[in-house]
């Protein structure tokens, strides 16, 4: 499982050296093998390998097998209903065409089809290297995860898990501090899960009633951002005493638990801090005020208050005591008043206690504020990815004021960054322009490689973008789901994000815009698939700009109650050679494991070759057609979202370290720290960047 870990995330292995040689033939054929996946070995790797007695080898190589191949979804079969796909659709009549699929809706049948042999491969496909790494690396890469300032995935916290539930040494792996609260819940209910709490010092940890409340919800299996609501466990005595005593030594423990006063509540019902007559005094008085609605003035309420009374010495003074709240309430505050020097002056006094991410969003914020679209996007906070766009109603802002919210970030972050190690000379590539910051990764689907939203990926040489989708019914938790099915379509717009074509179970191809879909198929007993290719160059030459990649759970069943549903799409040079699925060819693959109905995992920018990573996800809506021609004005929201997005940057992050620890260089050649796509440190160096670099 470490080996799997490693190669999803760094794309290395950990193989001890061994007394043997391993013979050329089984290690060549062993690569010609891993180039049909599209993956070889480094020159390290090789070395390595070749000291290997074979049976070593054999179970090395058959578990690295099974891993890339569920990594690009070579793990399955893949049957389309036409398997002459793209040309046997784009030949047939429209006539034939409805009638396979009305036969195939009322018999689950695929139309009889002589299968014509294809011919091999032709597309040149650039091979991942897959390099030699070592455990003092992957403890590394876990304490990277664990240090990291912002959010992670669900796929971070399965790695954490593992990790901490197989170390002999738990405290090498634990940072001293853990950031971000939420990972602290989580991270201690997994020490309390596998009872290895006792080697680790619990109580530095938890610094708010927050922090344990995402404990109780940990413990709960919970959501530990404590977006949705969570059904709290009966605790334990020893449990019960735990949180109490975690509880009590934070400080101002009331209001914040008034942040969360029903859930309060209810863990007061299962806590029992009335039980403890000579110890928790403070818990006992929160819970006191919180059960029986006694007057508690709050911070929140006094700015409110300092506010609406037009007391803005009082609501700054005293929103200088909590700079990240002060942070997040810039732009309103200084569109308030009169003279903007009464809120620039205390915010810069103050901006060196903010935290990085957020002195990173407030500088984007004001660099970007008379470039935002007419419509603004948010993502709210939670574990499935949703969107929100609102009008653009934010008044004129004088760009004097911005400039100098501007440089206060910018010199904050700089003086920050001088403090942490050289990095000598530094080259960074402009192309990370492209990559949006990690800030948040909650929401983020399993992937063969890990990407912000609105990150932008450059498409590789060939014509033809070909998503695919696979899933399989069964049963889930002893529930068998039925028949499934689920639809993989594209919508297709021009540059203003005017509809122009669609393909999908309504309508199988387009000639105009050489696009086709393999078919539509209603169930998955034994898995099933659909492809659909759209050629670039057809698509540009009728006005088009923007491809969305879309799924609908036609069975409306979500995504999460299904027994496994990915996703994904190659670059196809060659549409018509090879297998309709070639897993070298797989650019990106991910798992759709949300409880949604509808996802979109990527829109492809024709124009500028870019696949922009979107990741997004909705649930069910009362006003939703199950045909994606019916969601025409939230797939417009969904697009524009994505594509507008305005979010810090990876080279401008990058750019201020290099100004503040090395000299900026335009070479690659003789720099100490590159930052690359490619190399160095790259985009997908997630743990480095949220752990080293937003410190």
């Amino acid at each position: 499982m470490k080996n799997t870990i490693y190669l999803r995330r760094k794309h290395k292995v950990i193989i001890q050296a061994g007394q043997d040689h391993l013979p050329d033939a089984y290690l060549a054929t062993s690569l010609k093998n891993l180039e049909s996946l599209g993956y070889t070995f480094s020159i390290k790797l090789i070395e390595q390998v070749r000291t290997l007695s074979l049976d070593d080898f054999a179970g090395f190589y058959n578990q690295l097998i099974k891993d890339i191949m569920k990594m690009v979804g070579a793990h399955v079969h893949y049957q389309p209903m036409y398997p002459n796909f793209p040309q046997q659709v784009m030949e047939a009549e429209e006539s034939a065409l409805y009638i396979n699929a009305i036969i195939h809706y009322l018999t689950h049948l695929f139309p009889k089809t002589e299968v014509k042999e294809r011919l091999p491969l032709l597309d040149r496909v650039d091979l991942k290297v897959i390099d030699l790494g070592s455990d003092q690396e992957f403890n590394e890469m876990v304490k990277h995860l664990l240090s990291a300032n912002t959010s992670i995935s669900d796929t971070d916290k399965g790695d954490i898990e593992w990790a901490i539930a197989h170390s002999d040494d738990v405290q090498s792996l634990l940072p001293p501090e853990i950031p971000l609260k939420e990972n602290v819940g989580f991270v201690v209910g997994v020490l309390l899960k596998y009872e290895k709490a006792s080697m680790v010092p619990l109580s530095p940890y938890f610094k708010t009633a927050t922090d344990v409340l995402r404990l109780e919800t940990a413990l709960s299996d919970g959501d530990v951002s404590l977006a949705s609501n969570t059904k709290f466990k009966k605790f334990k005595r020893s449990e019960r005493r735990l949180m109490l005593g975690l509880l009590e030594q934070c400080p101002h423990i009331t209001e914040d638990m008034l942040r969360h006063k029903n859930r309060w509540i209810r863990l007061g019902e299962i806590l029992h801090p009335g039980e403890y007559k000579n110890q928790f005094h403070k818990c006992r008085e929160a819970f006191d005020v919180l059960r029986n609605n006694k007057a508690f003035k709050t911070f929140g309420s006094e700015v409110e208050t300092a506010l609406l009374h037009k007391n803005m010495s009082k609501a700054i003074s005293l929103l200088k005591t909590r700079p990240g709240e002060f942070a997040r309430r810039l732009d309103h505050l200084l569109r308030t008043v009169s003279d903007p020097q009464v809120v620039i002056t205390p915010f810069a006094e103050v901006a060196d206690r903010v935290s990085t991410p957020i002195l990173l969003q407030v500088l984007a914020h004001f660099a970007h504020r008379h470039e935002y679209p007419d419509t603004r996007i948010f993502f709210p906070k939670g574990n499935v990815a949703k969107v929100m766009g609102i009008k653009n109603k934010l008044p004129a802002l004088d760009r004097e004021v911005c400039l100098s919210m501007i440089h206060i970030c910018q010199a904050t972050l700089t003086k920050r960054f001088s403090a942490l190690p050289s990095l000598g000379n530094v080259f960074i590539d402009k192309r990370l322009k492209n990559f949006v910051v990690p800030f948040s990764l909650r929401s983020a689907s399993k992937a063969r490689r890990t990407l912000v939203r609105g990150s932008q990926l450059d498409i590789p040489e060939g014509n033809t973008i070909r998503f695919f989708t696979w899933w399989k019914e069964g049963k889930v938790n002893g529930i068998e789901t039925g028949d499934v099915d689920i639809d993989l379509s594209a919508v297709i717009y021009d540059d203003k994000w005017w509809y122009k074509e669609h393909i999908s179970f309504t309508n199988l191809k387009s000639a105009a815009y050489n696009a086709c879909h393999s078919g539509d198929i209603v169930s998955a007993p034994d898995g099933a698939c659909e492809f659909i290719d759209v050629d670039i160059p057809s698509a540009l030459r009728h006005g088009a700009r923007y491809v969305i990649m879309s799924l609908h759970s036609y069975s409306k069943h979500p995504f999460s109650a299904l027994p496994e549903c990915f996703a994904g799409w190659m670059i196809r040079q060659h549409p018509n050679s090879g297998e309709v699925f070639e897993p070298a060819t797989v650019q990106e693959k991910v798992d759709l494991a949300a409880d949604t109905q509808i996802c979109i995992p990527a829109v492809i920018d024709l124009k500028e070759r870019k696949v922009i990573w979107a990741d997004l996800a909705l649930k069910r809506h009362p006003d939703f057609y199950n045909t994606v021609e019916g969601n025409q004005r939230g797939m417009v929201l969904m697009g524009k979202a994505i594509t507008t997005l305005i979010k810090p940057n990876l080279y401008d992050l990058f750019q201020l370290h290099g100004i503040a620890r090395g000299v900026l260089v335009e070479e690659k050649r003789g720099a100490d720290t590159v930052f690359a796509v490619q190399e160095g440190i790259t985009p997908f160096d997630m743990e480095k960047i949220m752990a080293e670099f937003l410190v």
